[in-house]
């Protein structure tokens, strides 16, 4: 017999929320270890908010709901809020009701804010790692290090000298014409009026365009990520933020690091091996020596170190594509690294959920 197509809404719900969401969904073990996290950082929220006034939104079902914007590529916050409206999966998440309002876009931005001020993405961070060491998922002495470049939200024509008022004619305000072309550009003479802390950078063989840079210290057992730190882009960066990662490694006991040949340079390899690190740098031999001699060459961790290392670039792909760092959507240090933080803080939670689930 033929099914009717008549529709008849119904006023009430008789099946609870928590029953729509099937028992081995891949959300739930995420959110047992998302709510575990949160519980280690209620002291610190306690202190982002006054004791007294008008209740804001909770800064758990605001992490919970930018943790989801990072899960499945969301642009924008009003389109997380419209997913609200009537994903019920997204309102199981993060904890809202069948009929609880959702925020306003504008109003979710400006709670977002506050925690954007405080050192939550480090403290989420450092929960999460947490959790993994708790399952004995974190090697203590193989790690690799590597950076990239995160676009900035601030087009080319932006970039101007810090002595021009203009900037270009005046025949569309909105965008303007500009014609650099045969101009020497550089940081020292040029900033961005759209995101002055943005630099302009170029990895080799491809444009320049204003960035930030990204840098990662992961372990090599499961390939986690243990570190994360955002800084301007500069030819220095990465060598620099790798030896101050390193230094944050817990524990006295020689450790190596892997690293791809742009670390062969002799300032890194000394800085290395003054904080007791054995630096398993891949040779960079074109028209120079290489700084990696012998007596790292033949130990047997060294190849192995090499072959590790690919995995950091999986972090970095799994941020740009999934986690929307490709090109950042904030303006400013401060808040892109914020959020460079936060997203390799999801990329372990996806990374813990899925060595926990193996036999």
């Amino acid at each position: 017999m033929r099914g009717s197509d008549r529709e008849q809404g119904s006023m009430f719900s008789y099946v609870a929320l928590e029953k729509r969401i099937p028992q081995d969904h891949p959300l739930r073990p995420m959110r047992e270890m998302v709510d575990e996290a949160l519980k280690r950082l209620s002291p610190r929220f306690s202190s982002l908010y006054a004791d007294s006034g008008r209740p804001s939104i909770p800064p758990e079902r605001l992490l919970r709901a930018l943790l989801l914007q990072v899960l499945f590529s969301i642009r924008s916050e009003r389109l997380l809020m419209e997913q609200l409206e009537y994903n019920l999966l997204f309102r199981w998440f993060v904890g809202l009701g069948i009929d609880d309002p959702v925020w306003v876009p504008t109003v979710f931005t400006k709670n977002r804010d506050r925690l954007l001020q405080g050192e939550v993405a480090e403290e989420f961070f450092e929960a999460v790692l947490a959790q993994g060491q708790d399952h004995d998922l974190l090697s203590s002495e193989h790690f690799t290090v590597d950076g990239t470049l995160i676009e900035a939200w601030a087009s080319q024509k932006s970039f101007r000298r810090t002595d021009d008022a203009g900037g270009g004619s005046d025949d569309d305000p909105g965008n303007p014409t500009v014609n650099f072309r045969g101009q020497r550009r550089s940081n020292e003479t040029h900033r961005s009026s759209t995101d002055p802390d943005a630099r302009l950078a170029r990895k080799t063989g491809q444009s320049s365009q204003l960035a930030y840079m990204g840098h990662l210290l992961t372990e090599n057992r499961n390939g986690l990520i243990v570190s994360a730190i955002l800084t301007q882009a500069d030819g220095y960066a990465e060598r620099a933020a790798a030896l101050a990662m390193v230094e944050e490694v817990p524990g006295q006991r020689r450790i190596t690091l892997g690293a791809d040949r742009g670390f062969d340079t002799g300032d890194f390899v000394a800085g290395c091996r003054e904080r007791n690190v054995t630096p398993h740098v891949a040779q960079n031999t074109t028209n120079r020596a290489s700084r990696i001699d012998g007596r790292t060459l033949r130990q047997p961790g060294y190849e192995i170190s090499q072959r590790k290392r690919k995995r950091i670039e999986e972090c970095f792909g799994w941020m740009k594509t999934i986690g929307g760092i490709r090109k950042t959507r904030h303006r400013g240090t401060e808040r892109v690294g914020w959020m460079f933080v936060f997203t390799a803080a999801v990329y372990n939670l996806v990374r813990i959920r899925n060595l926990m689930a193996v036999p």
